[in-house]
């Protein structure tokens, strides 16, 4: 982190334009700096700023950089050029972005700021669409004034290029996005008779009969809308990075997700990895409350920002401090489900991100809005700033990660996982555009059974997008229905150099422009498997009846069955009713497993020993060393390396005592040559492992 220059950044969200009262500022801003906050970030929104045209009304913002330059607090400017000022919203009527049925997306409230000029358009992507030169104009001239204004200033850290980076499923089709999918179309196909031929539509006289699909199903126009969508909206994240460098081209450009790209990498835009490899710092917003209170989830979130960063750092850019309260993702859930924050979660939630490689975090409320649907959610400090002891314990943990004796623990990286989750985006876009009428949820299920497979099982499961391969010697590939020749001639040349791939059923059923292969597995992939199909049948409805038999172990099967013919491969398993299930083949240097289901599925909905044991297994066709050995599935080991050393992060995000035995991955006794976080209760002796509820032990080892 060059240009971060405190060891780690920890702060919270605190002006968006309404909240907090004024009169509060001063204060806050010491008791902040008082309590080891080093970082604010704030709204700077158009809407609130541009207040008529040409007028700019920087007043309030100017005090805010003022008050953390005086007290020693770098702030981080959210440019939110999608919430669009009501006279911007009028005078470029014909410009606002709309859905497929014609309807306009209306200028509301902003929950999250009770501040007006927001859209109902993720979470930000606006109202107005940078696709008019117009629009694109407007909102550049803010970015020119906002980035001279500040330019230099010593409260500056860097600015906030997109919050949580998505857009909704539903726009755009605004006469200025048709035209531009129509320039995209040209640049891609170069003519109508290849675009014909393409999308399977052979009656175009000219390119503006073209228009976007409005008919969200698996065909290939969907596909390329799809992908234009993405490259649209990410070109306009281009677009506000290089308006702002073109001013000052030294200052720290980040942005942040939502850990969204499994399962709305297609749908809603939440492609991570692409988001990451625009700035020079990525982050996530993850919140208990809306997402789920389960260790698994919290360390998914760390896991995929850590892959989509790709060696860059990452922060939880947006983590929970405090209640939420009436809100629809809460409604039924236990109280202790996310939805009234103690000290505790803020110490459990804060250490597992910094366990799952984070290197910097923010509340997302520094003290709760006083206004709007969340009034009082999510602060750390009282609805009047005061400090509580969720602010306490985030105080603690602030002053903690920048303190000296944390600077090695804290230069050192996560190590890569023992087996790596494969992310084909085609496979999503295409089970998005097949399921959706069905409102199916095979994608979601197969990924995230997977990563929870493995991570009950103590094994550091990685992300892995397919771009990644060559940094992996093992694979899962959870759910391949779609793979394009490309991709699929890739995966090969893989395992023929020596990689080792379990996949699930169908293994690129669908090939480029989503069309059915009349050879499966498809596009030469039957060769690397060792199989042709026998049948399949695609009825994920009742997937959760499907069960195969391996090692004398029944286990759940989901999502799609396809049974084979043995060609190279061995039979390893079969389903209840006598078809082949799972084959294993050798090809060129390396090996691969075919089950013919997605026992991942299975094991997203039953959390079965039966499936537990199946993705034990799956470990241990790879022939890899675990990293760890712990007797304590409750207890999350992560080993981070670096010069220094190694060092051990253990998570107990239970709510007991939690005791185990704890060993390499030899089976050697881990014990501990130096602490930097833990109570008196914690330990690690000799492989005796103990940690307290709600809390972590962090040591070097021995």
């Amino acid at each position: 982190m060059t240009k971060i220059p405190m060891q780690t950044p920890f702060g919270a969200v605190y002006f968006r334009k309404s909240n907090p009262p004024r009169e509060d500022w001063e204060r806050d801003y010491g008791v902040a700096a008082e309590d080891g906050l080093n970082v604010f970030r704030h709204w700077f929104m158009w809407s609130a700023i541009e207040r008529r045209p040409g007028f700019y009304d920087w007043e309030e913002y100017d005090r805010q950089m003022d008050l953390a330059a005086e007290n020693g607090i770098k702030t981080i400017i959210a440019e939110l050029t999608h919430t669009v000022p009501d006279w911007a919203y009028r005078k470029f009527a014909h410009a606002r972005q709309m859905r497929a049925d014609g309807s306009e997306l209306p200028a509301i409230m902003g929950v999250s700021a009770a501040t007006g000029g927001f859209a109902p358009n993720g979470g930000g992507a606006g109202s107005l669409t940078m696709n008019c030169p117009e629009v694109k104009e407007a909102a550049g001239a803010f970015l020119t004034a906002l980035a001279t204004r500040y330019k230099g200033h010593p409260g500056l850290l860097g600015y906030d290029v997109w919050n949580e980076c998505n857009y909704a499923p539903s726009v755009d089709y605004n006469p200025h996005t048709k035209a531009a999918f129509r320039v995209w179309l040209q640049e891609k196909y170069g003519d109508l008779d290849t675009l014909a031929k393409a999308w399977y539509r052979y009656s175009y006289a000219e390119w503006d009969d073209i228009e976007p699909p409005r008919q969200i199903a698996p065909y290939p126009e969907c596909l390329d809308w799809l992908d234009f969508k993405r490259e649209n909206y990410y070109g306009q994240m281009q677009f506000r990075i290089d308006t702002i460098r073109a001013v000052d081209s030294d200052c720290l450009i980040a942005a942040h997700g939502v850990a969204g790209a499994i399962p709305d990498m297609a749908a809603r835009g939440s492609d991570d990895w692409l988001a990451a490899s625009k700035v020079e710092v990525y982050g996530y917003t993850f919140v208990h409350a809306r997402k789920g209170n389960q260790s698994w989830r919290s360390f998914y979130a760390a896991d995929l920002n850590r892959a989509a960063a790709r060696g860059k750092p990452f922060w939880h850019a947006e983590r929970q401090g405090g209640p939420l309260w009436m809100q629809p993702q809460v409604v039924g859930r236990d109280r202790q489900d996310g939805r009234v924050a103690e000290p505790e979660d803020i110490r459990v939630w804060s250490l597992t991100s910094f366990a799952g490689g984070a290197r910097g975090m923010l509340n997302l409320r520094y003290r709760p809005l006083l206004d709007g649907p969340l009034f009082g959610a999510f602060g750390s400090y009282g609805m009047d700033g005061s400090r509580t002891p969720r602010s306490d314990m985030a105080s603690t943990i602030a002053k903690w990660t920048n303190a000296p004796e944390q600077k090695p623990l804290l230069a050192a990286k996560p190590v890569k996982g023992e087996i790596g989750i494969l992310v084909a985006p085609e496979a999503q876009a295409w089970d998005y555009l097949l399921s959706r009428e069905g409102n199916y949820e095979t994608y979601r299920e197969a990924m995230w059974g997977a990563y929870r497979g493995f991570f009950d099982n103590g094994i550091q499961a990685d992300w892995v997008h397919i771009e990644d391969i060559d940094a992996y010697d093992a694979l899962y590939f959870p759910y391949p229905i779609m793979l394009t020749s490309e991709n699929a001639a890739k995966l090969a040349e893989w395992v023929k150099a020596g990689g080792m791939l379990v996949s699930e059923a169908c293994p690129g059923y669908f090939g480029d422009r989503g069309k059915v292969g009349t050879v499966q597995p498809n596009n030469g992939l039957d060769a690397v498997f060792g199989v042709r199909e026998d049948e399949v049948e695609f009825m994920p409805d009742i997937g959760d009846r499907i069960r195969f038999t391996l090692d004398g172990v029944s286990t759940t099967g989901g999502g799609f069955l396809q049974s084979y013919t043995v060609t190279k491969g061995r039979e390893l398993a079969r389903f209840d009713d006598g078809r082949i299930a799972i084959v294993e083949n050798a090809f060129g240097k390396g090996r691969t497993l075919l089950v013919g289901t997605h026992p991942s599925v299975g094991y997203y909905r039953d959390q079965s020993e039966a499936g537990k044991r199946y993705f034990a297994r799956c470990f241990a066709f790879s022939g890899k060393t675990r990293h760890t050995l712990c007797t304590n599935p409750a207890l999350q080991i992560r080993l981070h390396e670096s010069d220094s050393g190694r060092y051990l992060w253990v998570i107990n995000a239970t709510r007991r005592h939690q005791t185990a035995t704890l060993s390499d991955g030899d089976g050697r006794a881990l014990s501990s040559a130096e602490v930097f976080w833990g109570s008196d209760e914690a330990s690690l002796r000799d492989g005796r492992l103990a940690v307290p509820p709600r809390d972590a032990l962090i040591v070097r080892l021995a």
